[in-house]
């Protein structure tokens, strides 16, 4: 009869309980019984000798690099189970060479993201961050240059998990998708378009462009400043994406524009950037991935392919090395 399987948590402490709560930390023990208590990284470091039995890693957000120093207190490793949505900062190509599979949680994070997008579509339809800053300075903003959502143009900007998933989400209401994705397989239900076509025709266009060194600075001011009269900006990619310097200028530029700005760069931005006092930038601080108990989908996820892999099932979220820089 062969040896149970066993497993190790390790990622940080602050976000441990959300990720994993008590039902998906019981769940885990019965499919691989853990070694023994969680630890942080800085924990297993001091004590990489805790791998030597375990066949199933859990991890996280504040989660070990994956180096052959490490590995190779793990002769029994079988699967590494990453509670959250990018493994770049785990993945090493000497992990890689090993052939140990490792799942995202990118499915179940990207669903918050989608969400947090759709809203903020909705809002820049409605021209909704504008009455709102409008409200400040005057009795009762003019209307009339509201054009509503009903027929209304969105460009999304990158067709990964996020990016198709709101797609999905725009065909639910009386919109036209339009997307840029050079990389995109044809969709004969999706428009697909030059960067410039997407922001000349879209009332509001949605980032979810993974940072790599060829998308760094893509979106740029004159890009931005083709966005028509009342256009909205959301970015809940990666800061460096935009060309922050040039999306200043076009916001001081143009105000009637919005740029709805989850992540920015640097993150935080610097206490003295205009950013955080241009009446047109909304900063909301890194929201929309998992927070609280949306953290919860992402552990039992992990729990999910954790029993389909002890099962002999096919992992349905293992990530290969050719797309693990994709996921945002």
């Amino acid at each position: 009869m062969s040896r149970q399987r066993r497993s190790l948590l390790v990622m940080e402490e602050r976000r441990r309980d959300l990720v994993y709560p008590a039902a998906v930390r019981e769940r885990i023990e019965r499919i691989a019984p853990s070694i023994a208590p969680p630890m942080t990284r800085e924990e297993l470091a001091a004590r990489p000798e805790a791998l030597a039995e375990v066949d199933l890693l859990f991890t996280g957000w504040g989660a070990p690099a994956l180096t052959d120093d490490l590995l190779d207190h793990a002769p029994g490793l079988t699967g590494v189970f990453m509670a959250a949505g990018s493994v770049r900062g785990v993945t090493t190509p000497q992990f890689w060479n090993r052939g140990i599979p490792i799942v995202s949680a990118a499915a179940a994070n990207a669903r918050p993201v989608v969400e947090f997008s759709f809203a903020h579509v909705l809002l820049g339809l409605k021209q909704a961050h504008r009455m709102a800053r409008q409200m400040r300075v005057v009795p009762w903003p003019d209307k009339s240059g509201v054009l509503g959502v009903d027929g209304a143009t969105v460009g999304v900007v990158s067709l990964g998990l996020i990016g198709r998933g709101l797609v999905d989400k725009l065909r639910t209401i009386d919109v036209h998708p339009l997307a840029y994705d050079p990389y995109a397989p044809a969709d004969g239900d999706l428009e697909l378009a030059s960067l410039e076509e997407v922001f000349s025709r879209s009332q509001v266009v949605s980032l979810h462009t993974p940072l790599l060194p060829e998308t760094t600075g893509l979106i740029s001011g004159d890009l931005v400043r083709r966005l028509p009269w009342g256009g909205t900006l959301i970015n809940t990619a990666r800061g460096g994406v935009v060309d922050e310097p040039a999306l200043i200028d076009v916001l001081r530029e143009r105000p009637d524009l919005t740029a709805v700005l989850d992540v920015t760069d640097p993150e935080p931005p610097s206490p003295d950037s205009p950013l955080r006092t241009l009446p047109n930038a909304v900063l909301t601080a890194h929201l929309a991935g998992s927070h609280g108990r949306e953290c919860q989908r992402l552990g039992e996820l992990v729990a999910d392919e954790a029993e389909r892999l002890v099962a002999g099932e096919p992992l349905q979220h293992v990530v290969a090395p050719a797309t693990a820089h994709l996921r945002a």
